[in-house]
């Protein structure tokens, strides 16, 4: 698969839950994203991790390579009252300088990047006493509940989809910053229920991966009709409990030689 996530930054923007307040309240005590530190979201999307770092006093720069995605960050960065430097780039190229952040942070995408050139790019872009930090928020399927049920419709209208069935942790990306040369790693994990309206659950889903950043735009009318008829028979009522996990990993980059 090769996502266009542009072709879905209006649903993006509107319904995709963005990290909970209690993420940015645990990196805080692992030193992550104090007051004054200067951040780089890679794959920073509509903002929602760039946004959050803003909120908190951060000096933030926003990394991503779709232009749709970097706009209606924007909108949404107005409407919160922060300021973020976007810059249409990709995560392996950033163009910034060497040694200028304290904190590299790549949330929901670092699957998406070639892992070595980007662990390459943050590393040189790092400070020698910041972090890397790679997070997920990602659903959790469970036989039976909507996520699992949901996701079963997606395989049947796409089956190129590959990212179901995940359980929210990501060892591999400790293999990824071991091999990186990466030091001091450590990991958390913890759940949350995300709560979505039916239409907004449907409009979180037009923006995933497997369906609006992949198919036509006929294809996910379809696929929204069969969406909403699944969830009024079988997930009734006017709030849809979605679990989710979230899961990072933290670590300092490789020693550098004097």
């Amino acid at each position: 698969m090769n996502p266009d996530f542009g072709a879905t930054a209006n649903d993006y923007s509107r319904h995709r839950a963005g990290f909970p307040d209690s993420f940015f309240d645990r990196v805080a005590d692992c030193g992550v994203g104090l007051p004054g530190q200067r951040v780089v979201d890679l794959g920073t999307g509509t903002g929602t991790l760039a946004r959050g770092f803003a909120l908190r006093s951060c000096e933030v720069i926003g990394i991503d390579p779709s232009e749709s995605m970097l706009e209606a960050a924007r909108e949404l960065d107005r409407e919160a009252g922060v300021e973020v430097a976007y810059r249409c780039v990709r995560a392996e190229d950033t163009g910034l300088d060497d040694a200028s952040t304290d904190i590299v942070i790549a949330g929901q995408c670092w699957h998406w990047f070639d892992r070595p050139a980007a662990a390459s790019e943050a590393a040189r872009i790092l400070d020698p006493s910041g972090n890397l930090v790679i997070a997920h928020f990602d659903w959790i399927p469970i036989e039976g509940n909507v996520v699992r049920a949901t996701e079963e419709l997606i395989e049947h209208h796409n089956p190129d989809w590959k990212l179901g069935r995940g359980m929210g942790v990501h060892p591999v990306w400790l293999r990824d910053l071991g091999e990186a040369g990466y030091r001091n790693l450590e990991t958390f994990s913890y759940d949350v229920d995300a709560p979505y309206t039916p239409e907004g659950w449907r409009g979180r889903i037009r923006a995933s991966a497997g369906v609006g950043a992949s198919m036509s735009p006929e294809q996910v009318e379809t696929f929204d009709q069969e969406l909403a008829a699944l969830l009024a028979e079988r997930f009734p009522g006017d709030l849809i409990h979605a679990p989710h996990r979230v899961f990072a990993v933290i670590g300092s980059p490789p020693a550098r030689s004097t």
